[in-house]
């Protein structure tokens, strides 16, 4: 087992890109596939993983890891999920530096921002989906929709500071749930 989550997660940071929201859905489709979690605890871990300091992908790495087979489970998954992303960065940062005035790199990155703003998007949705019990329109859902759209909106009109749209939307939160 400690293998297989090695692997897996050697995996996933290999092939994965866009951050942590982004690969969310990649170690969903992991975990479940293996049968490791249910889709309930697959949301608590994910839950925990964004309250927890630190990425948010790795915090899940770690916390399927130590579900799955305990610290060394945790110690595996955690360095399956890094490892990929050090050596790569490692290689390109040599590489970057050479080539960092190139049009083709510039145009590269920026046609990359729509693939990982749709994963971030199909993430949220999917857990947005998942928590209302296949109902759509509840209280619940027009509560997190305000919430959305009052820290969109300050932040957009007002320059509000993130910390301050972070604190009010926690306040939000506890007013409406």
């Amino acid at each position: 087992m400690i293998w297989n989550l090695f692997f897996t997660f050697i995996k996933i940071g290999l092939l994965s890109f866009g951050g942590g929201y982004a690969i969310i859905p990649m170690i969903q489709h992991e975990a479940m596939a293996g049968g490791w979690l249910s889709e309930r605890e697959f949301q608590e871990v994910v839950s925990i993983a964004g309250m927890s300091p630190g990425p948010v992908a790795t915090n899940s790495a770690t916390l399927i890891g130590y579900r799955i087979a305990g610290i060394e489970g945790a110690i595996v998954s955690t360095l399956g999920m890094v490892l990929p992303s050090f050596l790569i960065i490692i290689v390109i940062s040599i590489f970057f530096y050479r080539v960092r005035d190139s049009q083709w790199i510039k145009t590269l990155f920026y046609g990359l921002r729509p693939v990982i703003t749709g994963l971030i998007a199909y993430a949220a949705i999917r857990f947005g989906l998942n928590s209302v019990d296949n109902v759509f329109v509840t209280w619940q859902t027009i509560g997190t929709l305000i919430i959305v759209f009052a820290a969109l909106y300050g932040l957009m009109k007002y320059k509000l500071h993130p910390l301050t749209i972070i604190v009010a939307s926690g306040i939000l939160g506890v007013a409406f749930f």
